[in-house]
């Protein structure tokens, strides 16, 4: 490192302790179980699943509470759900699907299906039977843990086309008394209970190395078919010693930065299917002997983080927006405009003078304090990952003493290559690079007018390191591409990297917008200006080959008859009608029309459409870790988009 480098990198490269290691996924559980037993490890909800393993296996929690697991606790029905997989067929290579919600029996299974020597592959929940075929048979899945019975007849559909040998159900469910394939998971562990033994499970674990294939993770597949991402215990493990050298507890920093940590409690609630979740919230955490506790579902977090009162929590950044949107409804219109303000000149400001002092006192016992406490009162600093966030939300957390430290990664590097350091947080950037991660940029990507507007280089970012995937499952070719002739992985970003490292997100390479002039439009950045509007909920911007850039949004319906009701205005109920409808296009226009003033000449949104259908992974319009399928937006919305350029348009 030059004699430049920050004393918090150097301590950062340099940093070693009990979790940073190079063992396997499961040992690494074995050593964190070892040092920790008597503390809590996960935190289960009562009254939402027909848990086949309570109440025998596990207590059941009383209906709308938590009731908490030991890893002492967790570890027992990790061995035995071990033992139980490996009666049924699973050793080294073996894959086996896990198609569930993220809930604490995600995580016992993963860790057994790993300590078994078998290869994981995840399913979402949202996937359609066509999709579950596919996700289970690319891989040749040999068997699969599902939720309940609902999607247990998913699997049932299309097993014809696959070669299961068994199928494992986490929740009770009802027939197939008739099929010795299809058991409770409760079976499994009391099958693994009766075989279970100490020295065939260490002879197990000892099977095992880093170079061993531990998860096949398929993309989220914004185009084109998913591709299965081989990442290795190896990988994983890696990213696990990077994240904690960055974020753990080490000796050199000051006791008022945040760190993680065996005493953090995090709520879980993204989809453990992606590899974000699977290592901030999953790997991470029980690697450090700290406790996960499991929101009912995605719906429910609001509600479950004031029950659970967590340390930290990761999301995407469409979670953040949304809580925004929650304070914004319940702050007083006089009071919230102001409020947002003050937060933001405070995170922005190094030495706040006294006015400014006064003003966010004022402001932290009006608003501030009772977002803290609606969060559970406890939070030192969320994690987002899995999309662009909004350099003013950011700003704002900040102010409300609600960090949020950005990264960055991808499910092909396992997937943090870069997050925000606790010590030198930044808003807008995504922070530099992990110590065991190497990053160069490829500029000959972006043309010169790109370039000159930026004040440090820019490219497609490549990433070399340990974390970085060595292909995909079966497509050599696939394979090729996503690698250079000197083996660096290309993330297809195109990335800003400053003088001191810090790392800048512009967009995907494959969706800058190319005007027919000639000119890259970059559409992220423009639609991060709507994350914090009162007015549109969802933006994406269009225009590839066109003359100009326009856009399509959904708007906030709530606050569109809020203001229809103000001014007096009947609208209709129907929400297409609403979008049709030239008082509430006036309505948004005032909005379009402050973010232009932002804007370069070329960037400016010269017309839109409004859509009365909210976009999400369910209708296909969002991947399940909530970025747009521009494609399928396109297509969803074609004849909008004709409206705008033309029958002529070519989409």
């Amino acid at each position: 490192m030059s004699s430049n480098t920050p004393v918090w990198m150097q301590a950062e490269a340099e940093y070693e302790d009990e979790v940073i290691g190079d063992t396997t996924l499961p040992r690494m559980f074995e050593e964190a179980a070892a040092r920790h037993a008597s503390r809590d490890a996960q935190w289960y909800k009562g009254g939402v699943y027909d848990r086949s393993l309570a109440p025998d296996i596990v207590p059941a929690a009383p209906t709308g509470q938590y009731a908490a697991l030991t890893y002492a606790e967790m570890q027992n029905i990790v061995h035995n759900l071990t033992a139980g997989f490996r009666e049924l067929g699973v050793e080294g290579g073996t894959r086996v699907g896990i198609f569930a919600n993220t809930r604490m029996e995600w995580a016992q299974s993963d860790f057994a299906l790993l300590a078994a020597g078998g290869v994981v592959t995840t399913v979402y929940t949202e996937s359609a039977p066509a999709q579950v075929q596919y996700l289970l048979d690319d891989p040749g899945a040999e068997g699969v843990v599902v939720e309940n019975g609902e999607l247990l007849e998913r699997v049932l559909e299309v097993e014809d086309d696959l070669d299961l040998s068994f199928i494992a159900v986490i929740d009770e469910f009802d027939g197939y008394d008739d099929r010795e394939d299809i058991l409770s998971l409760a079976e499994v562990y009391e099958l693994g209970a009766e075989h279970f033994d100490g020295d065939a499970y260490e002879e197990w674990l000892g099977e095992r190395d880093l170079d061993d294939l531990a998860s096949l993770i398929y993309t989220s597949g914004t185009t084109g078919k998913p591709k299965g991402v081989q990442l290795t215990h190896g990988n994983f493990r890696a990213n696990v010693n990077g994240i904690r050298k960055r974020v753990g507890p080490r000796p050199d920093k000051d006791p008022d930065i945040p760190v993680f940590d065996e005493n953090d409690r995090m709520l879980s609630f993204l989809p453990l299917a992606h590899v974000f979740e699977r290592v901030s919230g999953h790997f991470l955490q029980f690697g450090s002997g700290a406790t996960v506790a499991y929101a009912e579902s995605t719906d429910t977090v609001a509600d479950d983080i004031k029950m659970v009162g967590p340390t930290g929590a990761s999301s995407v950044p469409r979670v953040y927006e949304r809580i925004y949107d929650n304070i914004r409804e319940e702050a007083p219109d006089a009071v919230f405009g102001r409020a947002v303000s003050v937060a933001r000149e405070w995170a922005t400001t190094e030495n706040p003078g006294v006015v400014l002092r006064m003003k966010h006192a004022l402001f932290d016992k009006l608003v501030y304090s009772n977002v803290r406490e609606q969060m559970g009162g406890n939070i030192e600093a969320f994690i987002s990952g899995g999309g662009s966030l909004s350099k003013r939300l950011s700003q704002l957390f900040e102010g409300m003493g609600l960090p949020i430290y950005e990264g960055y990664g991808l499910t092909e590097t396992s997937p943090v290559v870069s997050v925000n350091p606790p010590e030198d947080s930044r808003a807008g950037t995504l922070g530099p690079p992990l110590s065991n991660v190497d990053v160069r940029l490829d500029e000959s990507v972006v043309g010169d007018d790109r370039r000159a507007e930026v004040d440090g280089d820019i490219g497609e970012l490549h990433v070399k390191g340990p974390n970085v995937t060595q292909g995909y499952w079966n497509r050599p070719g696939s394979t090729e591409e996503a690698f250079t002739e000197d083996g660096w992985f290309r993330t297809g970003d195109i990335i800003e990297q400053g003088d001191d490292g810090y790392l800048v997100y512009h967009d995907r390479l494959k969706q800058l917008i190319v005007l027919d002039t000639g000119k890259n439009i970059a559409p992220q950045p423009i639609e991060d200006e709507f994350a914090t509007s009162d007015r549109i909920d969802q933006a994406m911007v269009i225009g590839d080959n066109q003359k100009f850039i326009a856009a399509l949004f959904v708007p906030n319906f709530e606050a569109v008859r809020r203001w229809a009701e103000n001014e007096g205005i009947d609208l209709p109920d129907d929400q297409k009608a609403i979008c049709e409808d030239d008082r509430v296009h006036e309505f948004i226009e005032k909005e379009v029309e402050a973010v232009n003033k932002e804007l370069s000449k070329s960037e400016k949104i010269k017309e839109f459409r409004l859509v009365s259908v909210e976009w999400t992974a369910d209708n296909d319009l969002l991947t399940p870790s909530m970025k747009i399928k521009r494609r399928n937006v396109l297509d969803e919305f074609d004849e909008q988009v004709r409206d705008i350029y033309g029958e002529d348009y070519d989409a």
